[in-house]
């Protein structure tokens, strides 16, 4: 399960459990909506609930960052797994972005709002 919550120039991502393809569909809607605003996209993922992904949902992150490789500005990702900040960090590099880990959400927006 994904939710999504759009605060000003940030788009918050939580998702809970394993992340399906009809979620990131949900995600990607999501980013096009806010690309459609005109401006970049600052995105706070949390992943602290979340227990993995489907393998169909990997393949679509590849595609869907290739497209997207200049819309985000700052991504942080909220998690203590070092195995999901890993495969984030990895996503991180085939897109022009900021990408860091935290452990909590304050310190996240923090940084973000930097």
């Amino acid at each position: 399960m994904i939710t999504i919550e759009h605060q000003d120039t940030l788009l918050r991502v939580t998702v809970f459990g394993e992340l399906t393809l009809e979620d990131f569909g949900r995600f990607e809607r999501a980013v096009d909506r806010e690309l459609d605003r005109g401006t970049g996209i600052n995105l706070l993922l949390d992943l602290n609930s979340m227990s993995g992904f489907t393998v169909d949902v990997a393949w679509e992150e590849v595609q869907f960052n290739h497209k997207h490789v200049g819309d985000y500005q700052k991504i942080a990702i909220i998690t203590s797994d070092q195995w999901l900040a890993w495969t984030s960090w990895l996503a991180g590099v085939f897109i022009r972005a900021d990408v860091q880990q935290f452990p909590d959400a304050a310190s996240a927006r923090f940084w973000l709002q930097e």
